[in-house]
């Protein structure tokens, strides 16, 4: 624990001074000052992908620093970060001739990496002759991240509520939420084209011609907890936007880097965006960094015209980033850690089923790959969720925290405000027995924190 007042404003400033103090890591686990040992089961916010301590890549890092640590992009680019880039390429996602996802741009983070997405979609109509594209279409209970423009076209209704009056206007869709959303009469596939329809809708209701992206998480991150896209949804989704001349931007900055199974989330949905955001395990934490993939067709718009993106941030392709970025990729790449994602993938959802499937207060289990969440209620049948006073996500964690597991914890599933889910995202490298050890221990917590609710 820390032993003084601490001088960091905290995400939450109450109990600021007693987290616990991480001195170290090694593997899947970060190790407290005072030795205790912390499965990091949800890699922070799905970030260490490949645990801490990792050889290759702080090699990488100390090489790099011995040669360069920073080159101002308006004046260098770095070999490390040509090279990066010309990795990231290769590994797009599949895409038709002409709709490939061609150049990269490199920055510090998820929020700036969507941000910098919007920015795009807008400058690429605007220098195409089409400045009539203002809308931003989004999805209700989705999360992009904090900076203002993402604050807006995302629909974490909690998050946005206090900054609301500084917000642009956007429009939102229902997100896909099967344990829900969907009618009992209605097959998954029925379910994803009436959300795929309602886009059309809302396109069509606002005028297609004014209308510049479509902004979606792949797979819902950590504001939904995890939810996935019902068969043929993106499909449709693709060809709706295609129809409208609308672009497709995807936030892949917690779902994508191969936390679903495969580098990119939406390869397992057969479709390409316009525009991809990654950034998490991008890096896996070892340095910030981010980045937009963009296709051929955007590029084309800013070299015809301006000749420039109207953006810039002071660190991006920063050289320790990009070092870091790529040993991590090579890792994933050499060590062929995507099969192990998929494996104990089946594996963890096998083991949360087993131990979950059955509980009376968990009322829907759901992921893919090394991604998934648990979603609490009062009672499986009317699917009722708990008090939001009674905290429930926050005492799951902080049990598992005192059993020695790190996971991440949501209220508001439902519509920011009613739900509560927990979260695992545990990295790349771990065991049947990791796996096994990380349910035993959520189980275990998730018992003690129902036990701990109020009674009557």
């Amino acid at each position: 624990m820390t032993q003084r007042p601490t001088r960091i404003l905290h995400r939450q400033i109450h109990g600021g001074d007693s987290l616990p103090m991480a001195a170290g890591g090694e593997g899947i686990e970060i190790i407290g000052s005072d030795g205790k040992r912390y499965i990091d089961a949800s890699g922070g916010a799905a970030v260490s992908c490949l645990g801490h301590g990792h050889a290759a890549v702080n090699a990488a890092i100390r090489a790099q620093l011995d040669k360069l640590a920073y080159a101002h992009t308006s004046f260098f680019t770095t070999e490390i970060a040509e090279r990066l880039a010309d990795n990231l390429v290769a590994h797009a996602p599949p895409a038709p001739a002409g709709r490939e996802l061609v150049h990269v741009y490199y920055v510090s983070g998820g929020s700036e990496a969507m941000e910098a997405s919007l920015k795009m979609a807008r400058q690429y109509f605007v220098e195409t002759g089409q400045p009539q594209r203002r809308h931003f279409i989004g999805r209700r209970q989705s999360y992009h991240g904090n900076t203002l423009g993402v604050l807006a076209v995302g629909g974490n209704a909690m998050r946005r509520q206090q900054f609301a009056p500084m917000l642009f206007e956007t429009q939102h869709v229902s997100p896909p939420y099967a344990y829900r959303d969907k009618h009992e009469s209605e097959t998954l596939e029925a379910y994803g084209q009436r959300l795929a329809q309602e886009l059309d809708d809302k396109i069509r209701e606002l005028g297609p011609d004014t209308v510049a992206a479509f902004v979606a998480e792949t797979v819902g991150g950590a504001t939904q907890g995890c939810t996935t896209p019902p068969p043929g949804y993106f499909k449709r989704i693709r060809e709706i936007c295609d129809r409208h001349g609308v672009l497709l931007i995807l936030d892949e900055v917690m779902c994508g880097m191969g936390r679903t199974g495969t580098l990119h989330a939406c390869e397992q949905e057969g479709i390409a965006p316009d525009l991809l955001s990654i950034a998490k395990g991008l890096g896996a934490g070892y340095q910030p960094i981010g980045a937009v993939l963009l296709t051929g067709k955007i590029f084309g718009g800013f070299r015809d015209g301006s000749g420039l993106f109207q953006h810039g941030h002071t660190y991006l392709a920063h050289p320790l980033a990009c070092a870091a970025s790529l040993a991590v990729q090579e890792t994933i790449e050499r060590d062929n850690l995507l099969a192990n994602v998929r494996a104990q993938g089946q594996h963890l959802e096998r083991r949360l089923r087993e131990r979950f499937g059955n509980h009376h207060h968990v009322g829907d289990i759901r992921g893919r790959g090394l991604f998934w969440a648990i979603e609490y209620v009062t009672d499986r049948t009317t699917k009722t969720p708990f008090d939001p006073a009674f905290k429930l996500n926050a005492r799951v964690k902080k049990e598992a925290m005192a059993r020695g597991l790190a996971c991440y914890a949501m209220p508001g599933s439902i519509d920011g405000r009613l739900g509560d889910h927990n979260m695992l995202a545990p990295p790349f490298i771990v065991t049947n027995a990791d796996v096994d050890r990380i349910v035993e221990r959520l189980g275990d917590a998730v018992d003690a924190a129902l036990a701990s609710l109020p009674k009557g």
